[in-house]
């Protein structure tokens, strides 16, 4: 039974839930998202409330039946406050900058790299910070994992882009040996 899939997820208020066969949309604010359902899982609105069941206890139904409930939950959020995620840059000389709908990035290469933002995200930049701001969750996090792959951090120094608060795992650099003098 799944823990996740059995909870009902509460409707806000000023929110528009639509379901109609295997498409569920939903809207707030002049926001709106919308999600394929797969035709094992069936979703309803019950006393301002929605309700996802799945009609089959095979595998594949179980393990749709709490994701289905997820993504829903995660649509009504991100229409609702949105999703957010922050990079930090670290390094001498390394810079970012919004041009309209470009992240333009220094990284110690020998170019500019530009990054075009996909439909529905947004880039804010201070000082060493990249705010990268949507309603689709999903495409956030894989917006920011791209943007850190253009120059992970790197062990020795911690120059790079990460997310904030992430931990770098650093290591000490080669010693030098005493030479023998003498022999």
């Amino acid at each position: 039974m799944s823990r996740i899939g059995t909870k009902p997820i509460a409707i806000p208020e000023n929110t528009v839930v639509n379901i109609d066969g295997d498409k569920f949309a939903v809207s707030s604010q002049g926001k709106s998202q919308h999600i394929l359902i797969h035709p094992k899982i069936s979703v309803s609105v019950e006393n301002n409330r929605i309700v996802v069941k799945r009609g089959s206890n095979d595998k594949l139904s179980k393990s749709l039946h709490g994701l289905t409930r997820s993504l829903i939950k995660n649509a009504i959020e991100g229409v609702m406050r949105g999703y957010e995620k922050n990079l930090e840059i670290k390094g001498v000389g390394f810079r970012a900058q919004v041009d309209q709908n470009r992240l333009i990035l220094k990284l110690g290469y020998s170019h500019d790299i530009e990054y075009i933002a996909p439909e529905g995200i947004g880039f804010e930049v201070k000082k060493n910070i990249i705010s990268i701001n949507g309603i689709d969750k999903q495409l956030v996090g894989r917006v920011a994992s791209e943007i850190r792959a253009l120059r992970k951090p790197e062990p020795y120094k911690g120059k790079g882009i990460k997310y904030v608060g992430e931990k770098i795992i650093r290591k000490v650099g080669k010693a030098v040996k005493p030479t023998a003098t003498g022999l």
